[in-house]
């Protein structure tokens, strides 16, 4: 007699199907997401089909909300969705898609009004495929040709974006909103400073996950690296700026992992590459690139705060520290500006205002301004217009400057 083998068996999270409520799509520069929101815990099953290119997504014990449930229309990577019933108590997504990718999934618990989630993202084959890149260090921990004349590079981060909304005030405001409109003001501020150029992590309303925006910023030779975004708690009446840079438990973790990753091992540290080096050795270039970092770090974020408390309170008086996944780049000198409290009413109503936010955008330029002025890398641009500029003030010591009265 023939024996029944069951190869695989959903786990059971509820007797009732969960209900599928909605499902979203949005798409950024390097990838489609597609989230579903759902009753309760799902255990999905992700598969890709060739000839042509889909993704099929199986959700177990679920049913759409209603009969008359629509799908989407496509956009990025995702050219159609269209779903169908395999049984009585699960449902299967088919997304019909432009190239070959790697789907990538996972469950976001319930967080304030958002409940259960399940989110989806197809990342192309290339961006997917995770080979090792071997960037160029940011340039303020180390010296380069003085013929470079390159500008010096600030990678600012927009806070949340896409699927993470952040903190959302009394009246709506979201922090990604905020934050991405403070990002684009604060790059047309530093795009305008002669030797220096400014790059978003994100210009969109899309999701980028934490690490991302780190490998984004090192890829584009930052010289320095700003997250935006704005701070909630529940006390309502808490108010002010604050500052933060990595704490040195932060620092200790981000180091072991990049000396236990083998990926890391041709990477570059404060210019030198790890690549053939003996644990010791690398452990000590790492400690120099993320000292220097570090100091660097916390010089800015100084002058920062200095500048913001110039224009609104502080929350603290001091920078802070804390171990932000977005600080942890080893050789980038890295800052997060909690601009204020959009659970407080009043500063809630400052960062809906753009007015508020050109003063905040002008007062984080100010504080990276003073910075590299004191601390020009050598080979930039912004260095030998600071050269020239003590040059006309004060003069060399035996001619007057030809040309200047």
């Amino acid at each position: 007699m023939a024996m029944a083998v069951a190869l695989f068996a959903w786990p059971a999270f509820a007797a009732a199907p969960v209900v599928i409520k909605d499902v979203r799509l949005s798409s950024g520069p390097d990838s489609t997401r597609v989230v579903f929101d759902v009753s309760g815990k799902l255990a999905p099953a992700v598969s890709v089909l060739h000839d042509p290119e889909r993704v099929v997504i199986d959700l177990p014990n679920a049913q759409f909300k209603s009969r008359a449930f629509a799908m989407p229309e496509g956009q990025g990577l995702a050219r159609s969705l269209r779903a169908a019933t395999t049984d009585k108590k699960a449902q299967r997504i088919v997304i019909n898609v432009s190239q070959a990718v790697e789907p990538k999934s996972f469950h976001v618990p319930p967080s304030g009004p958002s409940g259960h989630r399940i989110v989806l993202d197809l990342l192309p084959i290339a961006t997917a495929a995770a080979t090792p890149v071997v960037p160029a260090a940011p340039r303020v921990v180390k010296s380069l040709p003085v013929n470079a004349d390159r500008d010096i590079v600030i990678a600012i981060d927009a806070g949340h974006g896409g699927e993470d909304p952040g903190a959302s005030g009394r009246r709506g405001t979201r922090e990604k909103d905020v934050t991405l409109a403070i990002a684009r003001l604060l790059k047309t501020r530093i795009d305008n400073e002669p030797g220096m150029r400014a790059v978003l992590t994100r210009d969109g309303d899309y999701f980028l996950p934490l690490r991302e925006r780190i490998n984004r910023a090192r890829k584009l030779q930052a010289d320095m690296f700003v997250s935006v975004h704005a701070d909630a708690v529940r006390d309502r009446s808490v108010r002010g700026s604050s500052v933060y840079v990595l704490s040195a438990r932060g620092a200790s973790n981000e180091a072991a992992k990049w000396l236990a990753d083998q990926e890391n091992a041709a990477d570059l540290i404060g210019g030198v590459s790890l690549g053939g080096k003996d644990e010791v050795l690398k452990s000590v270039l790492l400690d120099l690139s993320q000292g220097a970092s570090m100091s660097a770090s916390t010089e800015a974020a100084d002058k920062v705060l200095e500048q913001l408390d110039r224009i609104g309170n502080v929350h603290k008086q001091s920078v802070q520290n804390a171990g932000f996944v977005v600080l942890k780049s080893p050789d980038i000198p890295s800052m997060l500006v909690e601009t204020a409290f959009i659970s407080n009413v009043e500063e809630e109503a400052r960062l809906s205002d753009a007015r508020h936010q050109q003063r905040l955008a002008e007062a984080i330029h100010a504080g990276v301004r003073s910075y590299f002025t004191a601390n020009p890398p050598p080979g930039t641009a912004f260095s030998k217009s600071m050269a020239n500029d003590r040059l006309v003030q004060n003069g060399p010591a035996s001619a007057p400057v030809a040309g200047v009265r």
